[in-house]
């Protein structure tokens, strides 16, 4: 088999290809097809290109000249980068999975990617995978295998290659779990914490534990889901009121980046205000310096869940329930702009028109504007 060249892609390309990942109206996995470039590398792409978008708008001071270094002040920082650099590859090798280390890679370096991939521990042959479609099969399961999740949440891959054989799929337990992984479920339970938060992220106490909600924008929460598609599948994160269901802000994206969880969480607060708590999981979106950083500067309290304790987000859980099923199975979407109008729809016959059995037949809309009779929820 022949060794794929090494390419050296443009910058134009480079801007062509992370704007369209930005624009998020295609898949990642669409995106690879169609211009032949890892998702990974489509990600790091469009990671730098918002991150330098502020230079467009401002140039930095020319920096001084810098001044002259002694011999042998020059051998003691060679000793001190040394060690430091030392420190790091030990650091990048322990820390972090495969996937988040080959991300690290830098194609246009000085350092070629030989070089970068020996000192992060990872295989050379690796960066230059390129990530095969997913099969119109596999999505075909991975969609059923979203249904039997919300159906049955304790599942994991061996009950759902059970589950999946007994209604005629040829699947193993291995394949299932690959599936599983790709569409970032796992199955919901109480389970020892040995796992830690990752370095700088600080985990919040879960402050909804018998506490009675008597109104509106006394308690938010938001999460995060996958929508299938028919070609891959996207991310839904949505901001609800905890006290009438109302979907006060939603947002789609293509990557799992924490940027849309904040948009979603600017729009609800400039629209709606501020609650008193604010709750989420301890998913890395919302417990990144970002995120809190918003949470922080509106003076509002941050709640999370325990460690896989799924019912202490419930209403959000029976939202993905109601959307999944009244919306998302009945649909195929083809685009990520057709998503994006169709759930925009439903969201607004959710907020607007449709009854909630639990406030007497009354919509959310009626519920958050009214302020109807208080209910307590015990969390």
């Amino acid at each position: 088999m022949t060794r794929r060249p090494r390419r050296n892609h443009s910058p134009a390309f480079k801007a062509k290809v992370a704007l369209a990942a930005i624009k998020g109206e295609r898949t990642l996995a669409e995106l690879a097809q169609q211009f032949d470039v890892h998702p990974n590398q489509i990600t790091q792409w469009r990671s730098q290109l918002l991150e330098g978008a502020s230079g467009v708008f401002g140039t930095a001071a020319a920096p001084e000249p810098a001044p002259a270094v002694d011999v042998k002040t020059l051998h003691a920082k060679i000793g001190e980068l040394t060690l430091e650099n030392g420190f790091f590859v030990r650091r990048a090798r322990q820390g972090g999975s495969v996937a988040e280390r080959k991300a690290m890679i830098d194609r246009d370096h000085e350092l070629s990617v030989s070089r970068q991939a020996k000192a992060l521990g990872i295989s050379r042959g690796s960066i230059y995978y390129l990530l095969r479609p997913v099969s119109d099969a596999d999505l075909k399961l991975m969609r059923r295998i979203d249904e039997l999740h919300l159906e049955y949440p304790f599942a994991g891959s061996r009950m759902l290659k059970g589950l999946l054989q007994a209604e005629g799929h040829q699947v193993g337990r291995l394949h299932v779990s690959t599936l599983m992984k790709r569409m970032g479920l796992e199955a919901l339970y109480r389970r020892p914490n040995t796992s830690k938060p990752a370095p700088g992220h600080k985990i919040y106490p879960y402050l909804l534990r018998n506490l009675a909600v008597v109104r509106p924008n006394q308690v938010w929460a938001m999460d995060i889901t996958t929508i299938p598609m028919a070609r891959g599948f996207v991310y839904l994160a949505a901001v609800v009121d905890w006290f009438s269901r109302k979907v006060l802000a939603w947002k789609l994206s293509i990557t799992l980046s924490a940027d849309f969880c904040i948009e979603a969480l600017e729009e609800a607060l400039a629209r709606h205000g501020r609650p008193d708590i604010f709750n989420t999981d301890q998913g890395s979106q919302f417990t990144s310096a970002e995120f809190i950083k918003v949470l922080k500067a509106a003076e509002i309290a941050i709640s999370m869940d325990g460690k896989g304790a799924w019912r202490d987000n419930v209403f959000v859980e029976r939202l993905w329930r109601t959307v999944k099923y009244e919306e998302v199975y009945l649909r195929a979407y083809a685009s990520v702009s057709e998503a994006r109008a169709s759930i925009g729809r439903y969201f607004g016959f959710y907020n607007g028109r449709r009854p909630h059995s639990s406030f007497g037949g009354q919509t959310p809309d009626q519920v958050y504007a009214n302020q109807p009779t208080p209910i307590p929820v015990a969390a």
